[in-house]
């Protein structure tokens, strides 16, 4: 034997006893951990590859820092645990872009609006401190000033993700852009929408009710959201996004919850659900992003829904989010911004605005329609209190104020399963109901 051959044996001896290590490992037991609905005892999961474990032991360092950072601890009455972490420890400064950055001060001026004060669906000002109303509210404590509220993630939540190396993105799908709504489905992501295009736009605002929607399997979530988007589908889209989810696999649970997302690759590699990745600066000590909504609405019952907002500052150029509209008071709840610096195209302006609603069919081709429900689970032509509905749908233009959603056009990939119907006047200025059960008679 060439006796130059040995340094590569010698280099290969490390590299099998990874792979034995690696081997031995590939069933980890992963305990639940309280607050993280992940449910009781240890599963055994396997890691597809040695990039997984890796990305699974980074996380769970992630993890460690983020409960080490919180200054008060918070047992949400649902079984959420949130830490209050002080807002220069957040997970955004981890980012690249974002390195030495400090969190912004609040706008010096938000869109204007050449209407009344908005009103909550029974015709009550809404407020700041309703600007959200959730679970972990109810149980009387606040994170304190100086520190933002994070729902804890344990190591239960990462491992129920379908893929821990994309734990807290949205999974690749058919083409990379059937996230957002275009001319065709893709990945099984199904929509019932309104949307504005061919236009310059710096925001969006709307408020929808909340549904406990019910979702057949855990691999697929129901969500109604904004979508404030620029760039290439499928290729280089820029998005944000906020709303309401209901999504098994993220949370553990079937409760309705306040989300946010982004993406600048046409959610490739870049972006994530709330604060699973860095990136939005967050600076409200009263609203946690990923907590359950409490109360949601009812069938034939009184209706609650949140109102979102989300404009890009003239003056800094981040991308501001604000739940509620503030009543009488003026001004709703700031949340956190985006900052400018994460995208490409959506780094001066958006091209596309979309409201409404968005579900995962996971089932395989040929079987029966998933019976997951978007919205409240019934078709529009059901109406208030019954169906789901967007109402004060707006855009933000140039001049940084709040316009009605002008020439909103309405698509529902498949009208037999989801379906959207719109109109406008009175106090809902521009609205539409949407929404459907899934699997029924028209859509089998």
């Amino acid at each position: 034997m060439d006796p130059r051959g040995s340094p590569i044996i010698a280099s290969f001896v490390p590299f099998l006893f990874l792979l034995l290590i690696l081997a031995s490992s590939s069933l980890v037991p992963a305990s639940a951990e309280a607050g993280g609905g992940g449910g009781n005892g240890t599963v055994a999961v396997p890691f597809r590859s040695a990039e997984e474990m890796l990305r699974f032991q980074r996380i769970k360092a992630q993890l460690a820092r983020a409960r080490d950072a919180s200054v008060k601890t918070i047992q949400s009455p649902d079984g959420d645990v949130i830490d209050c972490v002080p807002t220069h420890l957040q997970p955004a400064f981890e980012h690249p872009k974002l390195q030495g950055h400090k969190p912004e001060k609040e706008p010096a001026e938000r869109p204007r609006s050449g209407g009344h004060a908005a009103v909550d669906a029974d015709g009550q000002d809404g407020g700041e401190e309703e600007a959200l109303p959730q679970a972990w509210r109810r149980s009387g404590e606040s994170c304190p000033e100086g520190t933002i509220p994070v729902r804890r993630t344990t190591e239960a939540d990462v491992l129920r993700a379908s893929s821990v190396s994309r734990f807290g993105m949205k999974p690749r799908g058919g083409g990379g852009g059937g996230f957002a709504r275009r001319d065709s489905t893709g990945g099984g992501h199904e929509h019932a929408v309104g949307y504005v295009s061919a236009g310059q736009f710096y925001g969006a605002k709307a408020s929808l009710n909340v549904w406990p929607a019910q979702v057949a399997s855990p691999s697929e979530f129901s969500l109604s959201q904004i979508w404030v988007i620029s760039g290439t589908f499928g290729n280089d889209l820029n998005t944000i996004e906020a709303g309401w989810q209901v999504s098994p696999q993220l949370y553990g649970d079937n409760n309705p919850r306040f989300f946010t997302y982004w993406t600048d690759d046409a959610y490739r590699e870049t972006g994530c659900y709330n604060l699973h990745c860095s990136g939005f600066v967050q600076t409200s000590n009263r609203i946690a992003i990923g907590a359950a909504i409490s109360p949601i609405s009812s069938y034939a019952g009184r209706q609650f829904d949140i109102t979102v907002l989300i404009w890009k500052d003239p003056r800094q150029g981040h991308w501001w989010l604000q739940l509620g509209s503030g009543g009488a008071r003026g001004g709703g709840a700031l949340v956190g911004y985006w900052p400018s610096s994460l995208f490409t195209h959506l780094g001066s302006r958006a091209g596309m605005v979309q409201f409404g609603g968005e579900v995962v069919n996971a089932r395989p081709a040929g079987a029966p329609h998933t019976a997951t429900q978007m919205g409240s689970g019934r078709f529009p032509g059901e109406g208030y209190a019954r169906a789901a509905y967007f109402r004060n749908v707006q855009v933000v233009d140039w001049d940084n104020s709040l316009v009605n959603a002008a020439g909103l056009r309405m698509l529902a990939d498949r009208p037999g399963c989801y379906d959207i119907s719109g109109g406008s006047g009175g106090a809902w200025g521009t609205y539409f109901y949407y929404g459907g059960p899934g699997r029924n008679a028209r859509c089998p």
